[in-house]
């Protein structure tokens, strides 16, 4: 496929832009302004769409294709939810727009989804208070640490330590890190959950806190999660919950009854919002009643009139964490599907999920290794260390699924787990969906047997065909890709 600018045919257009009736300023400073035209592609309509409708086919997309990925779900995006989003009254909104007075009205259909989201996340997560206004997961843990901090700092508390388990999402000790904190990992048991022992002995008065992933990275519920809870409260240290894997206990399980303090959620891995290429993403936080003061400004209130307000009266607020009021059109479309699913749709969730995965795991045993093969939750991760005997690592499979139609799941995470395939399938895939992946699973185990090298020049169905990644790394130069 030709790139955009191996079409351009110089003189060709596909729009025609009006003259601007704008004076031209003169208060542009000489080095802010182009010394000549820029060097674009020049096509024609017609061009232009057929080269972006080629690239679309080219890409994987929740739309096309299965990702069973691990910890990362890609799940459907219900229609109605995207038309929703693109109402003129909710898509047309500036922020700036007034709150009351004057065009006030138009801004509080908006307010009062915020409003609204923050009361049904409160119910599901068990908390006190949410903000919507986190960009992403990370950017939610960072916010939740900083609240952490806050509370720790307005007691006086002299605590310098976060722990994090070894199955732990790579974001977690980053957030921790960023908001000042040391960050100590607490090792795995025989049985893949956060050891007590272990935690017990690594307990003091520096700790502030805990951040947990329930079910933990490898898809399982640790029975122990009250008691660890508990612990971390015995030195008056908070219980952060990170959302990732919320899906397989949402409406069965509230991480506030379970003694987490503060919650983060993705938007996009519970509540079928779009993700990928960098966004767009939102990463809603929770707190319980003694954290509610620390939360970021503003917060939208409903006034005894019934018409809804921002609320910057927060002296122990953590301030902003990201530009007016978070991503408005992605917190819409959860919004939309929450109420759509309702409690017993919720329910629902993950009962399949966990049936889903379960179902997977019962079925590739035989042909992949597992060291944790009790009932999983969301996500099960086998190991390949049974094909690396022939040869045939964990990417050498993901690279055979692709030649197969499907996205390859998470690999080499979590890193407990040597040549780790985690493969998260989702409550929205059906029957016949998780066969034919199963199909394709046991079929590539059988060539890692018979047939190694073969996989090893994985893929051969896509544009371009195996690379060498390490060398990609250190010398990217996309111009050779040519």
């Amino acid at each position: 496929m030709k790139l955009s600018f191996e079409k351009s045919v110089k003189g060709r257009r596909g729009v025609r832009v009006a003259q601007s009736d704008v004076p031209t300023s003169t208060h542009l400073r000489k080095e802010f302004l182009r010394d000549k035209d820029a060097q674009l592609p020049e096509l024609s309509e017609l061009d232009v769409v057929r080269h972006f409708t080629e690239l679309s086919r080219r890409n994987f997309g929740v739309d096309t294709n299965f990702y069973p990925l691990g910890s990362c779900t890609m799940k459907y995006n219900p229609k109605v939810c995207e038309r929703i989003a693109a109402y003129p009254g909710f898509a047309h909104l500036h922020p700036l727009l007034p709150q009351l007075r004057g065009g006030g009205m138009l801004t509080q259909g908006a307010l009062q989804v915020l409003h609204d989201m923050d009361i049904l996340l409160r119910e599901i997560c068990g908390m006190a208070a949410f903000t919507m206004q986190p960009m992403a997961g990370a950017h939610g843990e960072l916010t939740g640490i900083m609240m952490m901090a806050a509370y720790h700092h307005d007691k006086g508390n002299k605590k310098s330590v976060i722990l994090a388990p070894d199955s732990a999402h790579g974001t977690n000790p980053a957030s921790a890190a960023i908001a000042g904190y040391t960050v100590k990992t607490v090792p795995s048991d025989a049985e893949g959950d956060i050891s007590l022992r272990a935690l017990k002995e690594m307990l003091n008065d520096e700790v502030a806190g805990i951040m947990l992933t329930c079910p933990n990275t490898l898809g399982l519920f640790n029975p122990h999660v009250r008691e660890i809870c508990d612990l971390i409260h015995s030195v008056d240290g908070l219980a952060y919950y990170d959302g990732a894997n919320l899906n397989a206990i949402v409406g069965k399980v509230r991480p506030g009854d379970l003694g987490f303090d503060i919650v983060h959620l993705n938007l996009h891995k519970t509540f079928a919002t779009p993700h990928g290429g960098g966004g767009p993403g939102a990463g809603p936080v929770g707190v319980v009643k003694k954290l509610v003061d620390y939360l970021p400004v503003s917060t939208v209130v409903k006034r005894e009139d019934g018409t809804f307000a921002l609320d910057y009266n927060k002296p122990k607020s953590i301030g902003y964490i990201a530009p007016f009021y978070g991503n408005f059109g992605i917190i819409l479309r959860a919004y939309v599907y929450i109420l759509m699913a309702g409690r017993e749709g919720l329910e629902r969730v993950a009962e399949n999920a966990v049936l889903n995965a379960n179902y997977i795991k019962e079925k590739l045993k035989p042909w992949y290794d597992i060291e944790h093969g009790q009932l999983c939750k969301h996500e099960c991760v086998f190991s390949a260390t049974r094909q690396a005997k022939n040869g045939v690592h964990a990417l050498d499979i993901a690279k055979g699924l692709i030649d197969a139609g499907y996205h390859p799941p998470t690999m080499y995470f979590p890193l407990i787990v040597k040549e780790a395939l985690m493969i998260e399938p989702t409550e929205c895939e059906s029957k016949e969906t998780l066969d034919a992946f199963i199909a394709a699973m046991i079929a590539i185990a059988e060539k890692a047997r018979t047939n190694p090298e073969e996989l090893k020049a994985a893929p051969k169905t896509t544009p371009i065909g195996r690379l060498d990644e390490t060398k990609a790394a250190r010398e990217m130069n996309i111009a050779k890709l040519s």
